[in-house]
């Protein structure tokens, strides 16, 4: 498109596609016809396309003016909106935070980590999850405020990333009724016998469970493994497996998911960070959420 577009000249055009004719749409905006012609012959010469013909005693739209059309359609009706929005935002303004969550990072205790800014007034809440690197990439390029992660950020020479702890939480066993009272005697060493879920091997903490097995002998029968933490705990509480969660919510996850806790996972801690791209933080609800955690 050449530098000389103007978007004067395209709502001139589009007033005249509407109308049906540059005689109505004269009358319409209350400009010469002359004009209008002039407009709307100078966005066709910037476009390289004539976008009207004439019809009878009209104009209709050439191909390249029905494409032209459809795009000033839409401009146009998002420009109507404008004034609204812009009011809108005057009158309630928000606090906006972006907020990037890893996937294996258990649900709950993102709530639990969030809560101090929930109730702030005006709050706009935007979470993204996905996986670390992602995450990361788009905090570099300012599309999150913070990433919310069960591990620092990773040394990286091309960007600055800082890890404020957010605090930890010992890690339990839990499983249905049924599962928990299968897994009643000889704990942990019951284990061995017990269906199990596990976070996929890309987390931390799966890492650490791993270590855990070593140590107390325990050959894990894994049915299921799952990225999403939520997911498993969904199909924990199905009855399909005993799950490991972060103690911290154990009372929202035994009511939320009707599970019992079997035993503790000793010696195994789950760690939270908040990660940012400034090592003094400036945004107002990301040093609410670190003051909280103190």
């Amino acid at each position: 498109m050449s530098t000389a577009f103007n978007y004067k000249h395209l709502y001139y055009f589009w007033v005249v596609a509407k109308e049906g004719g540059v005689s109505k749409a004269a009358q319409r905006l209350d400009m010469a016809v002359q004009t209008i012609s002039a407009q709307v012959r100078e966005l066709e010469r910037s476009l390289g396309y004539a976008l009207l013909k004439p019809a009878g005693r009209g104009l209709v739209l050439t191909d390249a003016g029905i494409a032209a059309m459809q795009q000033a359609d839409l401009i146009f009706q998002l420009g109507e909106g404008l004034a609204a929005r812009v009011r809108d935002a005057a009158s309630s303004p928000t606090m906006r935070i972006a907020v990037g969550v890893c996937d294996g990072l258990s649900k709950l205790v993102v709530r639990s980590l969030l809560l101090p800014v929930i109730s702030e007034s005006h709050l706009r809440l935007l979470c993204h999850e996905g996986e670390l690197d992602d995450l990361l990439g788009d905090l570099a390029l300012h599309r999150l405020d913070v990433v919310l992660s069960d591990r620092p950020a990773p040394a990286n020479p091309n960007i600055k990333l800082y890890s404020h702890p957010m605090g930890t939480s010992s890690v339990a066993w839990y499983g249905t009724a049924a599962l928990a009272k299968s897994a009643s005697r000889n704990y942990p060493q019951c284990l061995e016998d017990m269906p199990l879920l596990l976070p996929t091997a890309h987390t931390d903490l799966r890492a650490r469970l791993d270590h855990w097995f070593e140590r107390h002998a325990i050959r894990p029968r894994v049915v299921g493994e799952f990225e999403d933490s939520a997911l498993l705990k969904t199909f924990g509480a199905s009855g399909m497996g005993i799950f490991p969660a972060a103690q911290w919510v154990h009372d929202e996850l035994v009511t939320r998911y009707s599970v019992e806790r079997i035993g503790l996972c000793e010696g195994v801690n789950e760690h939270f960070f908040a990660i940012g791209t400034e090592r003094k933080v400036q945004h107002p609800l990301v040093l609410q959420l670190l003051r909280a955690a103190t």
